[in-house]
C-alpha cells in the first residue's frame, strides 16, 4: 500500500474536458431557451439546479454520518464524498440565475399580488426579497464552511495529524443538525414557496432523503468507474458495493415512506391549504408521472436491491444507480412543474377555484440539467484529482482494504 500513490487515473481526469464541453453546449441551448421563453427557462433552471445541488449536499451529509458512525463502508469512498462537497462554491455561483429569475418563479415577489392576498401579507415578514437572499447567503456559507473544514482536516490527517479524526467527528455531530435545518429552510424558500399558500412539514425530510439517495447513486457510478482502473481495481471489492447497495435500498425505502406519509397526512387532514398540491398532481396527465415514480423510483429499485448478488455486482448495481438518478430528476420535475401548469397559473392569478392541470415537459427540462451537469462533473473530476483516492492515515483503512465479506 505504501508504494501506491492512489492518484486518480489520468484517463479519467481527461474526461473533465469533454464534460465541460457538454456543459457549455448545454448552456448554449439554455441561452437559446432563455431568448425564446424566459419564464420557462427559469422554471427549468430551478429543477436542474436543485437536482445537481443534491449530489454535493447528500455527499456531505453521508460523509458526516460516516465520521460519526465510523466503520469501513465509508473509508474507500470518502474522497468521492469530499470532492463532491468541494463543488459547493461552484453551485453557489450557479444559484445566481434563480436570483435574477425570482419574479418569474415566486408569486410573492409580485407586490400587487401580495397586496390583494391576505395570507401573503401575513407571510411578508418572511417571504420578501432581502430576507430570501440573506437566508441563501447563510445556507451556502454554512454548507461551504462545513465542507471546507471536513476536507481540510481530512488532508491534515493524511499529514499525520492524529487529532483530525476527532475534530471531524465532533464537527459532524453539529454539522448534521445544521445541514438538516438549512436544507429544510432552503427547500421551503426555493421550492415550497412556489405556491406560498401550501405548506408541508415533510418537505425538508423529503429533500434530505432525496439528496442522500442521489449521492449514493452517484458514488456507485464513480466507484464502479474507478474499480475498473488501477490502482483502485484492487481496492474495491464486492463487499464495498454490497454496503453501498444496502444503503441505496434503505434510502429508496425512506423516499417511499416519506412521500406516502406526506400523502396520507394531507389526505387525512383534508385541509384547503394542503389538498390542492395532490389534486393538481393527480389529474391532467400528472397522475401517470406519479405512477411512473411509484414503479421506477420505488418498486423496481426496491425489488432489484433485495438481491444480494445484484448488490455485490458492480456492473448490475450501476444500472440501478443510473435509474435512480433519472428518477430523481423526474421527481423534481413532478415537484416543481405542476405549479406552472394551468393550475399554477390560475393560482398565481388568484383563481384557485378555476384550477385545471395539464402535464407538460419542455426540452429545457433536459437541456438545463445537461448544462449544469457537464460543468459540475468537470469541476468534480478536477477536485477528485487533487487528493489521493484513499485517506492513507485513516485508522480504519487497513480494515476497509482487508474486507472480504465472504467474497
Amino acid at each position: 500500500m505504501t508504494q501506491t500513490t492512489y492518484d486518480v487515473p489520468a484517463d479519467l481526469v481527461a474526461h473533465s474536458r469533454p464534460a465541460l464541453m457538454v456543459g457549455v453546449a448545454g448552456f448554449a441551448l439554455c441561452g437559446l431557451g432563455f431568448a425564446m421563453d424566459r419564464e420557462q427557462f427559469f422554471r427549468a433552471y430551478l429543477i436542474g439546479y436543485i437536482f445537481w445541488l443534491g449530489v454535493p449536499l447528500g455527499s456531505m451529509g453521508l460523509m458526516m454520518v460516516h465520521h460519526l458512525s465510523g466503520g469501513a463502508w465509508g473509508v474507500v469512498i470518502r474522497r468521492i464524498f469530499e470532492a463532491s462537497s468541494r463543488t459547493l462554491p461552484l453551485l453557489a455561483i450557479l444559484f445566481l440565475p434563480i436570483v435574477f429569475g425570482m419574479h418569474s418563479l415566486y408569486p410573492w415577489t409580485d407586490e400587487a399580488y401580495v397586496a390583494n392576498d391576505h395570507i401573503l401579507r401575513e407571510k411578508a415578514l418572511y417571504l420578501n426579497r432581502p430576507f430570501f437572499l440573506a437566508r441563501a447567503v447563510v445556507y451556502f456559507a454554512s454548507w461551504i464552511g462545513l465542507a471546507t473544514l471536513l476536507s481540510q482536516w481530512s488532508l491534515q490527517q493524511d499529514g499525520g495529524d492524529r487529532t483530525a479524526a476527532r475534530k471531524m467527528q465532533f464537527l459532524s455531530g453539529g454539522g448534521l443538525v445544521l445541514y438538516g435545518l438549512t436544507i429544510t429552510f432552503a427547500a421551503v424558500d426555493w421550492v415550497m414557496s412556489l405556491d406560498p399558500h401550501w405548506f408541508s412539514t415533510m418537505t425538508g425530510f423529503l429533500f434530505m432523503g432525496g439528496q442522500g439517495l442521489i449521492a449514493l447513486a452517484f458514488v456507485v457510478i464513480v466507484a464502479t468507474t474507478l474499480a475498473r482502473r488501477a490502482p483502485m481495481d484492487h481496492v474495491f471489492k464486492a463487499v464495498h458495493f454490497h454496503d453501498l447497495g444496502k444503503l441505496m435500498l434503505a434510502f429508496v425505502m425512506l423516499w417511499a415512506y416519506l412521500n406516502f406519509s406526506q400523502f396520507l397526512i394531507i389526505y387525512s387532514g383534508n385541509l384547503a391549504e394542503e389538498v390542492p398540491y395532490y389534486v393538481w398532481r393527480l389529474q391532467g396527465g400528472w397522475q401517470y408521472v406519479a405512477l411512473v415514480l411509484v414503479a421506477l423510483h420505488f418498486a423496481l429499485p426496491f425489488s432489484m436491491l433485495l438481491s444480494r448478488d445484484l448488490k455485490r455486482n458492480a456492473s448490475r448495481l450501476i444500472a440501478v444507480a443510473s435509474l435512480v438518478i433519472v428518477m430523481r430528476l423526474l421527481d423534481y420535475i413532478f415537484f416543481v412543474s405542476p405549479e406552472f401548469s394551468t393550475a399554477g397559473a390560475n393560482l398565481h392569478a388568484g383563481h384557485r377555484e378555476e384550477a385545471a392541470v395539464t402535464a407538460f415537459f419542455h426540452w429545457l427540462d433536459l437541456a438545463v440539467p445537461v448544462g449544469i451537469g457537464g460543468v459540475w462533473v468537470a469541476f468534480f473530476l478536477r477536485q477528485l484529482a487533487s487528493r489521493p483516492l484513499l485517506p492513507l492515515q485513516e485508522p480504519d483503512l487497513a480494515r476497509a482494504l482487508a474486507a472480504t465479506g465472504g467474497h
